[in-house]
């Protein structure tokens, strides 16, 4: 399939992708602030400047798009059918990339947690989820 726009129609569209503050990470947000969690954003002294920060409980969370991180057996991470090849090499980046900085942050000590996008795309996932990890982050503390 021919791609129908040109390079810089393109590109002004990959442009306004957001890298933070994405829907799913602001509802993950509201939903732990709601539970009485707070914390700091993208913390820019981290590997991978994780998009949720609790110093408290010394974890880390990160808020991944499921097509640029590659979710395991999501339909949303499909692969573009135009430049496959560009494709697949900046998403094999962006996975060592990740796991490197996964790998750093636990480390120096961190608890970390990936949330994908798919398991918080509307507010009762969003809940759910947020519920959750009030659960698994009270037990570090107890």
């Amino acid at each position: 399939m021919v791609d129908t726009l040109t390079p810089a129609q393109r590109s002004e569209r990959m442009s306004r992708i957001r890298s933070r503050d994405t829907k799913p990470e602001v509802a993950l947000r509201r939903e732990l602030h709601r539970l009485g969690f707070r914390f700091r954003l993208h913390g820019k002294h981290l590997a991978g400047k994780p998009d949720i920060v609790l110093p408290k409980y010394r974890t880390v969370i990160f808020v991944h798009g499921c097509f640029w991180h590659r979710h395991q057996g999501c339909k949303v991470a499909t692969t573009p059918k135009s430049n496959t090849e560009f494709w697949i090499e900046k998403f094999n980046r962006n996975v060592e990339r990740d796991g490197r900085n996964l790998e750093q942050l636990r480390n120096e000590g961190w608890n970390v947690i990936v949330v994908w996008e798919c398991e918080i795309n509307t507010p009762p996932k969003a809940e759910a989820r947020a519920r959750s990890l009030d659960v698994y982050l009270r037990g570090i503390v107890s």
